[in-house]
């Protein structure tokens, strides 16, 4: 959807770094509706949950060979049963949580495909508004390595710019970000502030992020999941295999960054917690004096850019 919101500017937008209840949705959500409290108590307009959140990355298809059926079926069975729906009760109830707090959501999915089998997942970013309704949804296009063993391929819907009545929010997964034609996307559209969640803490992931926002000229909210080893369930079936006195499997570095580059709000490494940061969309012009990737430095007479959307081709 686009079009040019009313500015309200300056505004607070949040990361939430937080540990799911792994592989327990109902649990999750209680989590995610608390922290979406927290962060309207903090005066958040829009609050970034991480990469499937909901309830928890599947860490397993790194460590876990894949020829271990007896380890990796009954974790996918767990898995789907723990996965969302869009007519579900998670999902509703997150956008009630939305509405009575008034702020808008960007959280991290396992979705199952009720559409068709009911037996496949995707990799989903919801957009959930103060309206009682998903406003957007992302399934991730492309999963990244043994990811591939987990979730399905997305497509392009939703890859667009959301009006709000404070910005125009998106949101990328991950290496998604990576992918120059998705992120051409969503400058198209008009996106300024777009959402990153994520499982990527590496320098060279805020190193991206920061030219993503440079590149844009939008702000940037990458958000990740902190995780230990004593996080996981001690029937979930591969702690194991993980090295003996690891602790960490991932420990964050959530952040904002503005349209300059500028890492404005984190990381925070180590802990959960509420990044929160505060956008002046005056920022973005600013940025964009110079430099517009989908304006005045598109040279549309060079190049052609499109989008196969369900439906037809933009």
């Amino acid at each position: 959807m686009r079009g040019t919101p009313v500015p309200i500017s300056p505004f607070r937008v949040a990361a939430a770094q937080v540990t799911p209840i792994y592989l327990n949705r109902e649990q999750t959500v209680d989590k995610a509706c608390f922290f979406v409290e927290r962060a309207a108590a903090e005066g958040a307009r829009f609050v970034v949950f991480p990469e499937t959140f909901i309830p928890g990355y599947p860490d397993w298809v790194w460590v876990v060979p894949n020829h271990l059926s007896t380890v990796l079926n009954p974790l996918y069975a767990r898995l789907l049963e723990s996965a969302v729906t869009l007519r579900g009760e998670a999902v509703s109830r997150l956008c009630a949580v939305a509405k009575e707090h008034g702020v808008h959501i960007c959280i991290g999915v396992h979705e199952r495909n009720d559409e068709a089998s009911g037996a496949s997942l995707y990799n989903t970013l919801l957009f959930i508004d103060d309206t009682v309704k998903i406003a957007g949804r992302r399934r991730k296009l492309m999963p990244t390595g043994a990811e591939r063993l987990v979730w399905a391929q997305g497509d392009g819907a939703g890859l667009d710019a959301i009006r709000t009545p404070f910005a125009k929010i998106g949101g990328l997964i991950c290496w998604e970000n990576l992918m120059p034609l998705a992120r051409q996307a969503l400058y198209n559209a008009g996106v300024e502030i777009l959402a990153a969640p994520t499982w990527d803490r590496s320098d060279s992931w805020i190193d991206s992020m920061r030219h993503i926002a440079r590149e844009g000229g939008a702000f940037v909210i990458s958000c990740c999941m902190p995780l230990r080893i004593d996080d996981l369930p001690d029937d979930c079936g591969f702690k194991e295999f993980y090295p003996e006195g690891r602790e960490w499997i991932n420990a964050g570095k959530s952040c904002v960054i503005n349209p300059k580059g500028k890492v404005i709000a984190g990381p925070l490494d180590g802990e959960e917690g509420l990044v929160i940061a505060e956008v002046d969309l005056t920022e973005i012009a600013s940025a964009k004096r110079m430099f517009d990737v989908a304006g005045h430095y598109a040279r549309p007479d060079v190049f052609r850019f499109s989008v196969n959307r369900p439906g037809g081709a933009d």
